[in-house]
């Protein structure tokens, strides 16, 4: 008879059935590299045998939309990216507003920071609202990315001056905002000029949910 799942979960496993023998730090820097040493549970019955897997440790990050409900627009970011360097291909990718945790920081409080600090948007708490978490490559790395959609006025701000750019100079940053509407944002998506999996993520979501929000923020005037 074939082992029922545990009351409440649709996963077979948990984290109890991992056995971790030995974690060796491989590198320590601004990231680190720690080399596991593991064996688990397999799905026909027993365990498997001792596995050897490194694993890339970044930290968590934070993604945020940000999105004008009246004008139906979002803001995009434009920086350099050395991860995306190969032949025949721009380094400069079209995201969202992005930035990794601070000791004993909160999701929500990235989100604000790296709003202001990437694109000069302030943006209040109560406009901000979770849309999912995910780890971005599991295989071999152990970050988790905390997705938010925040309302924002995108015409007040004046965020789409092109003479100005953002980010801290300190971290090497050097930001350029786009605005445009939710629809033309989408099209470059279509059209494989947005390659940055969070930002996909992002717009796919926003194309499915734009009215739900569209209605809930008119109905917070």
């Amino acid at each position: 008879m074939k082992e029922k799942f545990k009351p409440n979960a649709v996963l077979r496993f948990t984290q109890d059935d991992i056995n971790i023998h030995r974690k060796k730090n491989k590198y320590q820097g601004f990231f680190q590299l720690n080399e596991y040493h593991l064996s688990h549970k397999l799905f026909a019955g027993g365990e498997s045998e001792v596995l050897t897997r490194e694993v890339f440790e970044r930290g968590d990050a934070v993604v945020l939309i940000p999105y004008d409900p009246i004008e139906d627009k979002v803001l995009l970011l434009e920086q350099f990216r050395p991860g995306a360097i190969r032949k025949d291909e721009s380094p400069w990718l079209l995201e969202f507003v992005a930035g990794m945790f601070s000791e004993h920081e909160k999701p929500e409080e990235v989100a604000i920071r790296e709003a202001k600090e990437e694109a000069d948007l302030y943006i209040d708490i109560n406009n901000l609202l979770p849309v999912m978490n995910y780890f971005s490559s599991p295989g071999g790395m152990s970050e988790r990315i905390y997705l938010f959609v925040a309302r924002v006025d995108l015409i007040s701000n004046n965020t789409n001056n092109e003479l100005v750019s953002y980010g801290l100079a300190e971290e090497g940053e050097d930001i350029l905002t786009h605005v445009m509407s939710k629809d033309a944002a989408i099209d470059l998506l279509a059209q494989g000029k947005i390659s940055n999996a969070a930002t996909v993520i992002g717009l796919q979501w926003l194309a499915l949910n734009y009215q739900k929000l569209q209605l809930l923020w008119s109905e917070d005037k």
